[in-house]
Order: C-alpha cells, then structure tokens, then sequence
C-alpha cells in the first residue's frame, strides 16, 4: 500500500504531512512511503533524511497516484484532479457546507477524509491535528507579541532601574488559549483571560491566570466543547463590558473562534484607541474577520501606536515541530484504517468506524 506525502504549495506553508522519524515507523509496518523531493526542506527535513528512513523520493506525479494521500492543506483545482480514482485523501480541507472541489473529487472516487472533522471523543485525541497545531499556534502568537512589543514580560529588577510585568489578556480558552496563557506566564506578564463558556473558569486559573468573569444572561457553551454564537444582545453586552479590561492590557492574544461561523468581534476599534501606545494585539482569528475590528489578514499595522498582528499560519512559524505532530496525527490514523494481514496491508471499511465515518466528506 502506497503513501504519498506531496510538496505543500500553498505561500507560506512550511510544514509537510510526514516527517522521516515517522514515516521510518510506517515502513516498518509495511507502507511504501513517497515522498517528492524537497517537499520536507522548508520544516529542516532533508531528502537524504527520508531516504535513510527507508522513503521513496519521487517526484510529484507519483505521489497522487498513490492508494493514499497525504497533505497539510487544502488541494488547489490541480492536486484535487491529480488524485486518482480508488484512492483515500487525507488532509485539513478548510472547508464549510458546500464545497465543489471535494464533491468533484468524491463523485471521481475518491475518498476525502477532513482532519477537521476529527470527533471529539477519547480515542480520537492523538488524531486530533486541531488540537495539535493550535498549540502551536498558541505557543508562537505569544513569542510573536514578545518580539513586537518595546517592553519586558517579566518584572525587571535592575541597578538601572525596575520594570512592571506586562499586563496581558488571553480572549478565548480553547487549545490555543489556554498553550498562550501558559506561554505567558512562563515568560513572566501577568495574565488575564476570558471565554464565553463558564467551564474554562477553572482551567484558566490553574495555569496561573485570572478569570474575566462577565455576566452576559446566557451561556457560550456550544456542542463538543466549542463555542457557540451568542445573541446580539449578548454580543453588544460582552463587548461593552470587556471594553475597560481590554482597554488597560499591554498584550492582547485573541484566539475566539466558532466553527464554521466569522470569527467574534471583541476588540472595537474604540478599545484600541484607549490602548496605551507600544500596546500589542495578536489576533489569532484573523483568517476568519478577526476578534480585532482592525486586523488585516497576513499584515502587521499599527494605528495611532498600537500594533496589531494579523498572522494567519502560526504553526508554519515552528515548521519542524508543527511538521511532527501532524505526522504524527496522521500516523495514529492510518492505525485504524488499515488491517495487516498475510497478503499486505488492506484498507478498512471506512464508514464502519465512528471516526473515519465522522471524517468522511459526502457529495
């Protein structure tokens, strides 16, 4: 059974979907592993690496005219078509509803398996790519705000002279969150968080971190532990009263997302105007309208002193590590979707398990 890991494409992306200490594992356990030249050079991963690790490095048509392919992204319109019929695709499809490229892909025979549908239940959590790259991303939008802000984290004590801790404000408590409220407590700023579900209070304080308590009416908590959408009134309440508590922050991390939906807006361009000049915000939701009214995707501005980061790919920022936990995702994956038996490697039923079932895009 053939794997093939392609070259990710897409500007800016540096992570690959195998990694050679990974896919050294896989061909122990009887894949024909391909890997197109260069496609790991980006993450520190060399040819002779996978080359040592027992891989093939081809070139690119061969790796779509494997039994399964591997990825990072999303397919452009001419991976989608290289995909070839009887064949498994595997990747983070960045998609909601209705989505042409796949249900072409699909109605050609191909079987589309989204890790962002991956289920949030126990035996899925070493498959969970969400997960893992948000953790990422939490980690380095921090060391993002560090490098842009003109001042200390921590408490400095020095013949020269003392400096406060930053005062830095965690919005949104889920994976990404909740890795940048430990980063930053590591780092030394004094830090604050809030989210809309009241069952974060408790995670947030064990890190070190203060609860934002507000009292909106209503309940944020939506299904399989995400966010949901609040009412209007809701919203405007929770904007209103988040206002002053933004207002006094050195550092904002803003990781507010909801599935499939624009991302909450909690940072009125009125809020960074009260923000003290050299003040930091990261927005983390950037790709999907932005926590920040301000934040323009993939840019850094700066209005009337404030900097506000728009970066839309935190995890291709750590590409090594980004690269081996995705890999490593994928690894646990294949774990139950293939059977070894004395003729080979055989494919599984995939609508059989509750996981691959969950992941499997439908026409």
């Amino acid at each position: 059974m053939k794997l093939g890991i392609p070259k990710e494409t897409l500007a800016g992306e540096r992570r690959v979907a195998t990694t050679p200490e990974v896919a050294k594992k896989l061909v122990a356990k009887g894949f024909e592993v391909l890997v197109e030249a260069g496609a790991g050079v980006a993450a520190h991963y060399r040819d002779a690496a996978y080359t040592e690790a027992g891989v093939q490095v081809v070139e690119r048509d061969a790796c779509f005219s494997a039994d399964l392919v591997l990825k990072v992204r999303r397919p452009s319109d001419d991976e989608a078509r290289a995909v070839r019929s009887g064949s498994v695709y595997i990747s983070l499809v960045e998609g909601c509803g209705d989505d042409p490229l796949l249900s072409r892909m699909v109605e050609n025979g191909v079987q589309v398996l989204a890790m962002e549908r991956m289920p949030r239940i126990s035996r899925a959590q070493s498959m969970d790519a969400l997960s893992s790259q948000s953790n990422i991303a939490g980690y380095r939008a921090v060391i993002e705000a560090a490098s842009h802000y003109g001042r200390f984290f921590p408490m400095m004590m020095t013949s020269a002279g003392s400096a406060k801790p930053a005062r830095l404000v965690v919005l949104g408590a889920g994976v990404a969150g909740l890795q940048a409220i430990a980063t930053a407590r590591r780092l030394g700023a004094d830090v604050l968080a809030y989210d809309v579900r009241p069952e974060t209070k408790e995670q947030i304080a064990s890190l070190g971190a203060k609860p934002i308590e507000l009292d909106l009416g209503e309940s944020g908590a939506g299904e399989g532990g995400y966010a949901k959408e609040l009412s209007d009134e809701a919203k405007a309440r929770q904007q209103q009263l988040l206002g002053d508590e933004l207002a006094k922050a050195h550092v904002i991390i803003s990781t507010a997302l909801i599935p499939c939906r624009p991302a909450p807006e909690l940072i009125t361009t009125e809020v960074v105007e009260r923000m003290r000049t050299g003040s930091v915000i990261v927005d983390l939701a950037a790709a999907n309208g932005g926590n920040c009214k301000l934040s323009e995707p993939d840019q850094v501005i700066d209005h009337q002193g404030v900097i506000i980061v728009g970066h839309t790919n935190y995890p291709s920022m750590v590409p090594a590590d980004a690269s081996a936990f995705y890999a490593k995702n994928l690894s646990n994956l294949l774990e139950i979707m293939v059977d070894a038996t004395e003729n080979g490697l055989v494919l599984k039923d995939l609508t059989q398990d509750e996981i691959t079932a969950a992941m499997l895009i439908e026409r």
